[in-house]
């Protein structure tokens, strides 16, 4: 019996401790600050696709290669280093016809292509389309700075969130203390597909393509906690 008064007793001070213990804490201030830095992209990755078909895996895959290998000897001429073209995928799709009850075959491979120097955007993009490629799957801009900006649009937020907080406890002749808490939720740059072509020819894209990167926008928001004095 003394055993079970003593638990009794020891889970009520613990209760009350803890009532104890949250009518202890500070009052605060919660807002969400956000920071935008923009900027004109300095780069740009384009994806290609090589696509044939057929009856023949062998011979469909033979054409496919004889493109690749033009790309990657054009690419290396311009002086694109290895390191900035990679393989995205492969693919080999075995399609059936019911009318003919034959089978065809669809090989396909990606590459991605980054120019970190957006003036021989034109040039480049006309000579991959002479190597033999039918198909652009889009292309993004970038920024090579994007670590600094991202840096700098986190400060902008928390200065943001404080000038927040201290324009609410204003009004109330309060003051805005030390950061309790902290939470980003972050977007990166947004990416700016400009073209989406299949089969067209390079005469074609000559008399059309402009280049229009216009801004990278890279956002952050955060949450902050301010203690409330």
């Amino acid at each position: 019996m003394k055993k079970i008064n003593l638990v009794l007793l020891l889970c009520l001070f613990v209760g009350s401790a803890a009532v104890f213990s949250q009518n202890q804490l500070p009052p605060v201030i919660q807002v969400q600050g956000e920071g935008v830095v923009r900027i004109i992209p300095d780069e740009v990755t384009i994806n290609i696709r090589v696509e044939h078909s057929g009856d023949n895996t062998g011979a469909i895959k033979s054409q496919n290669d004889a493109v690749i290998r033009e790309v990657l000897k054009y690419v290396k001429k311009t002086g694109i280093p290895d390191k900035d073209v990679r393989t995205e995928y492969m693919n080999l799709t075995k399609n059936y016809d019911y009318n003919t009850k034959t089978y065809s075959y669809v090989a396909n491979q990606s590459l991605s292509i980054k120019l970190r120097d957006l003036t021989k955007y034109e040039t480049l993009m006309n000579g991959l389309l002479q190597t033999g490629i039918n198909r652009i799957d889009g292309v993004q801009f970038s920024s090579s700075k994007i670590e600094n900006l991202e840096s700098e649009a986190r400060k902008k937020a928390i200065l943001n969130a404080k000038k927040k907080a201290e324009e609410y406890v204003s009004v109330l002749n309060q003051q805005v203390g030390k950061a309790i808490s902290i939470s980003e939720n972050s977007s990166g740059p947004d990416p700016r597909p400009m073209y989406r072509m299949a089969a067209m020819d390079h005469v074609a894209f000559e008399e059309s393509a402009t280049i229009a990167p216009g801004e990278l926008e890279i956002r952050t928001r955060v949450n902050v906690v301010f203690e409330l004095k």
